[in-house]
Formats: structure tokens, C-alpha cells, sequence
């Protein structure tokens, strides 16, 4: 079984930043795509950025955000630049897969709090 566990959320100004971590644990599995999804009150959650084969951003945060991974570590980070107060949001890490006796993996984290506030 995959767990996610994210950090590294929290309170920061408009125009700072902040970095957040996923780090994926467990046996048995191989993780083909990493990625961050947003969610606020009342909306669906929506893709921020996804790294597997290649790399892909939502229109709203591309030139701020950067993802990027370390797959020996089964770990994905997020680098948030130049935050908006609209970036404010739930955010979640994403993994999907498969284990190794042929099943898939679609495992997500707990979800961090950003939030983007003078």
C-alpha cells in the first residue's frame, strides 16, 4: 500500500513563496506520475502540475510553479513563486502506478493548507 505524506504549507504574503514536499512510502509498488492538485471550498479539485513522461502545468500557475522529482526518493516537490491570494488552496500529492502483482496505484496524501494573505 502507497502512503503519501505532503509538508511544507502555510501562510505567505502575496508575491512570496513556498515549497512543498510529497514523499511516497510503502512496498511492493512503481510509481509512474507524481503530481499536485488544488482544491478550494465549493470547487472541484483541479491539477496544478503532473510529472511523469512529461511534465504538464495548469495555465493559472505556469512561469510561477515548478515541479520536480526525485524518483530513487519516490518524492515530488512543488517551488511556488510569485503567490497569489487566488493560489490560496488545499493542496494535495497525487501518485499513480502499479504494484507488482498487477494492480494499479492512485494513492493521495492528507492535503497541506496554502494560503496566500497579507
Amino acid at each position: 500500500q502507497v502512503q503519501l505524506v505532503e509538508s511544507g504549507g502555510g501562510l505567505v504574503q502575496p508575491g512570496g513563496s513556498l515549497r512543498l514536499s510529497c514523499a511516497a512510502s510503502g512496498s511492493g509498488f512503481s510509481i509512474r506520475a507524481m503530481g499536485w492538485y488544488r482544491q478550494t471550498p465549493g470547487k472541484e479539485r483541479e491539477l496544478v502540475a503532473i510529472s511523469g513522461g512529461s511534465t504538464n502545468y495548469a495555465d493559472s500557475v505556469k512561469g510561477r510553479f515548478t515541479i520536480s522529482r526525485n524518483n530513487a526518493r519516490n518524492t515530488v516537490y512543488l517551488q511556488m513563486n510569485s503567490l497569489k491570494s487566488e493560489d490560496t488552496a488545499v493542496y494535495y500529492c497525487n501518485a499513480v502506478g502499479s504494484t507488482i502483482y498487477g494492480g494499479s496505484v492512485n494513492a493521495w496524501g492528507q492535503g497541506t493548507q496554502v494560503t496566500v494573505s497579507s
